[in-house]
């Protein structure tokens, strides 16, 4: 049973950094890439980033590019978003997610294994 718990959300002001973490367990995690995906309020989920299963290729939207990072440890079987420069529009609740594949995908119908997901708020 593949289970992904992400913690690290909290409340922040504008301008502040935060690190969302994914504990991922019963998964060969180094065989997948893993995404990072948000649900802002009354909005649809969107893309966010996702990294391969080496860390070689990082994808990421262009509303965080520059912003945030997304990064890997295969030995701990943990995936991380750092995110620094946030917006009020950053506002979300944030999941990790599992792919299908080895490689990147921005499209969730490629992740079949999701957290329950950490909310981010960000005051201004």
């Amino acid at each position: 049973q593949v289970q992904l718990v992400e913690s690290g959300g909290g409340l922040v002001q504008a301008g502040a950094s935060l690190t969302l973490s994914c504990a991922v367990s019963g998964s060969a995690v180094k065989d997948y890439a893993f995404g990072w995906f948000r649900r802002p309020p009354g909005e649809e989920r969107e893309f966010v980033a996702s990294i391969s299963w080496d860390g070689g290729r990082t994808d990421y939207a262009d509303s965080v590019k520059g912003r945030f990072t997304i990064s890997r440890d295969n030995a701990k079987s943990m995936v991380y978003l750092q995110m620094s420069s946030l917006k009020p529009e950053d506002a979300a609740f944030y999941h990790c997610a599992q792919s299908y594949y080895a490689g990147n995908s921005l499209n969730f119908n490629h992740y079949p294994y999701w957290g329950q997901g950490t909310q981010v708020t960000v005051s201004s």
